[in-house]
């Protein structure tokens, strides 16, 4: 039972914290405890006093403080509607333009989230302040502090919104879309092996036609096994656990998932199914492959005819020959040894084929026809087959992607020119040209 409200509240969690609404609910809460925090405080000794010291920035007229407070009310309520408009247009371009699946990224930017929320709790903090006023009638002296702090923050609203004018006009230009999905998937694919590196023995293959298999119940894409779901009488035991699928594959119900060495009770059985996290949704989170199909997606629509855009699948090539770069370096199997445990449990890693399969074929037959797409993608290809620290199987699989490409060019591309340039290119080793 324990276990699984402990997973319920981590899938809410994400949930939350991915959601637009997150930080203008924290920040509009906030607000509201400032504004019954500055009324608490109004009649203090010490700030009596330092009306007195610097009356001209405390509003002691009724009218003014009314009329300051329902402009404010006014003009952040404008600003609050047009940036979300602009956010909503954003997301339509982004998704007509780019790909729908680059949304969920865009919203969830923190930074446009806070000034959402700095929005709106600014205006629940006038109205509420506006009301109180109203309550104190032309003593409004008793809200000066209060008028003079609602002041204050539409200033930081109008600075925010120049803000937010530039963020957002930046946040949709694709080069920029592309560096921050690079960097990420960079960046966990850094960390990931970094991690193998330091408490994870590493195996590249491992006979478990004998074990005992496990089928899950349920159909969707893989995203992580979590261990700290799992029973301690499992932890406990000796035995040898292989998670067979990769993480972002679909798997169906039905479908084999797990190997176990040693026999496993029903009831172990369901929880480690219970351990598998099942998404419904290909690119949730950025967590495996999920960047570069990210980047395969953007190149693929850059290319379609009502876009037509080569350098945009240029640039999001180059940076999907980058990731594969890296992520080639991974053994197909990585075993983890559990701590203060006799567990030992196996991850497989997508294969070399799998990736070529995914991310370069797509484009490879949607840029088929562009010789200058066709030719940076044939450079990708080849710095990555010349790569010493990738298997000699990975490299063996990438070359093969090359003859495929060859046998498009010699297929599609009708210039006899450009087909013996594109032709050379493919027998010249990349590493030739460096100096």
């Amino acid at each position: 039972m324990f276990k699984t409200i402990l997973k319920f509240f981590k899938k809410k969690y994400q949930d939350v914290i991915h959601s637009i609404a997150f930080f203008p609910v924290l920040l509009s809460i906030a607000f509201l405890l400032l504004a019954i925090g500055a009324l608490q405080i109004e009649n203090l000794e010490i700030i009596n006093s330092v009306k007195k010291k610097i009356p001209y920035l405390f509003i002691e007229d009724f009218e003014t403080a009314r009329s300051i407070l329902s402009t404010i009310i006014g003009g952040i309520l404008s600003l609050t509607v047009f940036s979300f408009s602009m956010v909503m247009v954003v997301l339509n371009q982004a998704s007509s333009n780019f790909s729908p699946r680059l949304l969920p990224s865009l919203i969830s930017n923190k930074k446009h989230q806070i000034i959402l929320g700095f929005y709106i709790g600014t205006l629940l903090y006038c109205i509420i302040i506006l009301t109180t006023l109203g309550a104190y009638g032309n003593d409004s002296n008793s809200v000066g502090l209060s008028t003079m702090i609602a002041a204050l923050s539409s200033l930081a609203c109008i600075a925010l919104f120049v803000y937010f004018i530039n963020s957002i006009s930046g946040a949709i230009q694709i080069h920029n879309i592309i560096d921050r999905i690079f960097d990420t998937s960079s960046n966990y694919l850094q960390n990931r092996l970094e991690k193998q590196k330091e408490n994870k023995i590493v195996i590249n293959s491992i006979n478990t036609e004998n074990w005992n298999t496990v089928s899950i119940d349920k159909t969707g894409y893989y995203r992580d096994f979590d261990i700290s779901l799992m029973k301690d009488s499992i932890k406990n035991k000796e035995n040898h656990i292989e998670i067979i699928p990769y993480i972002n594959e679909h798997i169906w119900k039905g479908m084999p998932v797990l190997k176990s060495k040693e026999p496993v009770s029903e009831e172990e059985m369901e929880n480690l199914l219970f351990c598998f996290n099942i998404s419904t949704d290909r690119h949730e989170g950025d967590r495996g492959i999920t960047g570069m199909i990210k980047l395969m997606e953007i190149t693929v629509k850059a290319m379609s005819p009502g876009i037509n855009d080569p350098g945009t699948a240029i640039d999001a090539i180059n940076k999907i020959g980058s990731l594969l770069c890296e992520f080639l370096k991974y053994p197909d199997m990585v075993s983890t040894p559990m701590t203060n445990s006799k567990l030992i449990i196996t991850e497989n890693n997508i294969c070399a084929k799998e990736l070529m399969r995914i991310l370069v074929q797509p484009i490879r037959l949607y840029s088929k026809k562009d010789n200058s797409v066709i030719y940076v993608l044939i450079k990708s290809l080849q710095y990555i087959s010349m790569n010493p620290n990738i298997s000699k199987e990975n490299r063996l699989v990438v070359k093969r992607e090359l003859e495929a490409l060859k046998n498009d060019i010699d297929k599609n591309i009708n210039n006899k020119f450009d087909k013996e340039n594109l032709m050379v290119l493919l027998e010249t080793n990349v590493f030739d040209t460096v100096l």
